[in-house]
């Protein structure tokens, strides 16, 4: 293939610009943030599902407490009836008396234990409560860095996009310049060859491969007309020759 030495040049200027274009992607892809965000998105969710467990607990033990404390006012109610018939007169006869003595005690110590059911569950219901308070402040200062650092991201990614799409104008610009059969010879070997397609010859090394060309090589690209699309022997990519290849 012939191209003229101008446009075999210009190729380098469209080399540079793609690897602008891989670093670029490359930045895009591993930005910090991402991986902020994907530490702090696992402790999220980990977080907020200690948060769902909690307020599990503090919503069965409310309502373990609503029934302890029904119970408690259901025993009140009861003994609060004997008392007013014991109060009243009523009972005259010593055995109902006695038998209603001993269920108003029993009563008592009855009542006196589900209080006791009511405060164990109070107490339990208040660590709950707390857990859930704690829980919520921890949730919510996580959701901050991560509105933080998703704002920080997408700033990121609309400032490299906003490059790319600089970079790939003035590459269009740049092809247009140069004949088609030889940005498609380029762009084959740059996709094969790591996104590298043509390459100075400088000093007599392929900057490349970085190896240098030996004698041969050397001699069979001085023989090479100038309008010559020579490739390197060791890495196939376009050899672009220039007043500093040292031939």
């Amino acid at each position: 293939m012939n191209a003229a030495p101008a446009d075999q040049i210009r190729l380098l200027d469209v080399q540079n610009l793609d690897v602008r274009l891989t670093q670029l992607a490359h930045r895009r892809k591993n930005l910090p943030e991402l991986a902020e965000l994907t530490t702090l998105e696992a402790d999220l969710t980990q977080q907020r599902d200690l948060l769902v467990a909690a307020q599990t607990e503090e919503s069965d033990t409310s309502r373990e407490q609503t029934k302890a404390e029904a119970d408690v006012d259901q025993v009140r109610q009861r003994a609060a009836r004997d008392q007013k018939r014991l109060d009243s007169g009523a009972v005259s006869s010593p055995k109902d008396l006695e038998n209603l003595q001993r269920e108003l005690t029993s009563l008592a110590k009855r009542q006196g234990d589900l209080e006791d059911v009511v405060l164990e569950v109070m107490e339990r219901r208040e660590t709950a409560q707390e857990r859930v308070r704690e829980l919520t402040d921890r949730v919510e200062a996580i959701q901050a860095k991560v509105d933080d650092a998703t704002s920080r991201r997408d700033a990121a990614h609309a400032e490299i996009d906003a490059e790319v799409a600089t970079v790939n104008k003035e590459r269009e610009l740049t092809v247009a310049d140069i004949p088609e059969a030889l940005v498609t010879l380029y762009d084959r070997i740059r996709t094969k060859q790591g996104g590298i397609g043509a390459a100075r010859l400088y000093q007599r090394r392929c900057e490349g491969c970085r190896l240098e060309l030996d004698i041969t090589e050397l001699n069979d690209v001085r023989a090479a007309a100038a309008d010559a699309v020579v490739r390197c022997e060791n890495c196939s990519r376009i050899l672009v020759r220039t007043p500093d290849s040292g031939l």
